[in-house]
């Protein structure tokens, strides 16, 4: 009669697995702790003209919320569902990062902001999906 012994230790996750979750999802969260970061302070630096203020402002919220859905669709994967997964999962946030400013002294919600929120999360990721193709597009070699 052969006895087996039981292992008793917790075996750990392999390096190469911990290694990929963070290299995926720790962008993300670091973004998304800088957007909330952002939103929660009273008074950003604006300038001074009207309409300069609205093309920064704008511009920013264009470009943080287009590296947001594209950081949710690398976390996430390939495939159409996870894109339209990583909007939704932007536009969320969008929502949630405007809810958040309710709560800020010197801030408000502004429909503005959420309107070039969700552009610049469907521009970041229709952006990121053609370059995926271009990149893996290989030249012909000439015959």
């Amino acid at each position: 009669m052969t006895v087996h012994k039981q292992s008793t230790s917790v075996s750990s996750p392999r390096p190469g697995v911990l290694f990929s979750a963070l290299y995926l999802w720790l962008p993300l969260v670091v973004w998304m702790g800088a957007i909330f970061f952002l939103s929660a302070q009273p008074d950003l630096p604006h300038a001074s003209t009207g309409w300069l203020d609205l093309l920064f402002s704008s511009g920013a919220h264009l470009f943080l919320f287009a590296v947001l859905a594209i950081l949710w669709g690398r976390a996430l994967g390939q495939g159409w569902r996870s894109r339209l997964i990583a909007l939704a999962l932007a536009l969320i946030y969008a929502l949630s990062d405007e809810f958040h400013q309710v709560f800020v002294p010197g801030r408000h919600a502004d429909p503005w902001d959420l309107a070039f929120d969700a552009l610049g999360a469907v521009l970041g990721l229709l952006g990121w999906v053609w370059l995926q193709r271009r990149i893996s597009i290989s030249p012909k070699s000439p015959s």
